[in-house]
């Protein structure tokens, strides 16, 4: 008895290698542009230079000059004082102000270190608190020349009228 092979003319089975290699590039492409790399935090590598030793003193820290303005109920100025001290009117404060910061005033800058705190009542006008600024910011000198008086200006948070 013979057999035949029945297998004889099956054609081998070849697997497609360029559409497996297409998947897996396709795949870590995909997995590379979805990472997401998370820092460690408070993982802070900062090398600071070493201190050096130096003959001159820090200046001393100045604390905010405080201008609290006082709103009248139609939002006209009802008080004005710096510090504890009432003032009459800006041209006393400026010139306040002035004493204060002194022979530091120069062309273009002056007293850097000295910051104004301006409080002002809510329903204050904004004209009385822009002519505040004015008055502590600088002036004209009798030559022309600008002079700053206060680079730092803040503002309290505002309150109703007392």
């Amino acid at each position: 008895m013979q057999f035949r092979k029945a297998f004889a003319h099956e054609e081998k089975i070849e697997l497609q290698m360029t559409a497996m290699i297409d998947i897996v590039f396709q795949l870590l492409i995909f997995f590379i542009m979805t990472f997401k790399i998370v820092a460690l935090e408070g993982d802070f590598n900062i090398n600071m230079p070493l201190a050096a030793e130096s003959e001159v003193a820090p200046p001393p820290l100045i604390p905010p000059i405080k201008v609290r303005m006082r709103a009248n109920a139609d939002g006209s100025l009802a008080a004005l004082s710096m510090g504890e001290a009432p003032l009459e009117s800006m041209q006393q404060l400026h010139d306040q102000l002035l004493a204060i910061v002194g022979g530091s005033t120069a062309p273009g800058g002056g007293g850097s270190e000295v910051e104004v705190e301006l409080d002002c009542d809510y329903g204050l006008d904004y004209q009385n608190v822009i002519m505040a600024i004015t008055a502590v910011s600088g002036y004209i000198d009798k030559e022309g020349k600008p002079r700053t008086l206060v680079d730092k200006i803040k503002f309290a948070p505002p309150r109703p009228a007392e």
